[in-house]
């Protein structure tokens, strides 16, 4: 199945931990590169997220985005450290006494001195199965979404590969006749110059021009390769390298056609041919 590495998918679970929601985006990439953000609580579980990830993809850069929202109760209650908030008052009441200063007692700085404020701490080991699961069905939907832009790439390009094959039949169908219009250029000339030219040397003269001319190893070249194409986008492993390195092969036949071209039609078709290989060359690039 062709993948795109193009794709975004986001994922809400939701039981008496809390609420937990992931967006992944991936954009294509030489190789697979992902990057995390969420909460510093969280990160101890890193590895085990990449791991995840790189059992299920092979390319792309990703990003991938969790947000974590406690249980309702956690969020409403606070709870105070009463035995450091004590000593704090104690000590400032005391300062303010020695020093006959008549200082107000500010509560708001009490509560935000490190420690006063007992914060909840997460039990990764209980939260970790669902961490885990719920990047899990992320995951899947990416590739869900992964799979069927791939599709949509793998009918584009069979598509340039069947206008490919056509022009071909079309420059093997249009050789003989150019040929014969530049035997009848070569008789013209000789006519209008009034050359006496031995019709064994004109025929050595189109010999050469045929040799120069043949194109049937490139056009046999080009469709060898369009058949392999539609073979490997019928491959379920990662393909995208192996598609590049065709396009490459392709490009250098279209450009030999060119290059051997003697007639204007020729060189136009070689034109198409590098316009619609660069096509799928761009397509490609997001193919995993």
């Amino acid at each position: 199945m062709i993948r795109s590495m193009t794709a975004y998918a986001r994922h809400e679970y939701k039981n008496e931990f809390g609420l937990f929601s992931w967006e992944i985006r991936s954009v294509n990439h030489r190789y697979l590169e992902a990057s995390f953000r969420l909460d510093e609580s969280f990160r101890p579980l890193e590895i085990e997220l990449r791991k995840l990830i790189a059992d299920k993809l092979n390319r792309g850069k990703v990003e991938a985005v969790m947000r974590y929202q406690p249980p309702q109760q956690q969020q409403t209650s606070v709870e105070i450290d009463n035995a450091l908030a004590s000593a704090l008052i104690n000590t400032h009441n005391q300062l303010a006494a020695e020093h006959g200063i008549s200082a107000r007692l500010d509560l708001l700085r009490i509560m935000q001195w490190p420690g006063v404020m007992v914060h909840n701490t997460l039990d990764l080991e209980q939260l970790k199965g669902t961490v885990l699961g719920s990047l899990q069905h992320a995951v899947d939907d990416l590739l869900a979404m992964r799979e069927r832009e791939g599709d949509a790439l793998r009918q584009l390009i069979a598509q340039r590969c069947q206008q490919i094959n056509q022009i071909a039949d079309q420059v093997a169908e249009r050789i003989p006749e150019i040929l014969q219009q530049q035997r009848n250029k070569l008789q013209d000339k000789v006519a209008e110059f009034n050359i006496n030219l031995d019709p064994e040397r004109l025929e050595q003269e189109m010999v050469l021009l045929a040799q120069k001319s043949d194109v049937a190893e490139e056009i046999d070249r080009l469709k060898s390769h369009v058949t392999e194409v539609l073979k490997v986008l019928e491959r379920r492993e990662p393909v995208g390298r192996r598609l590049d390195f065709l396009m490459q092969e392709l490009n250098r036949e279209a450009n030999t056609l060119g290059s051997k071209s003697i007639d204007t039609s020729t060189t136009r078709y070689s034109v198409d041919l590098k316009v619609l290989i660069e096509q799928m060359r761009e397509q490609i690039q997001n193919i995993e």
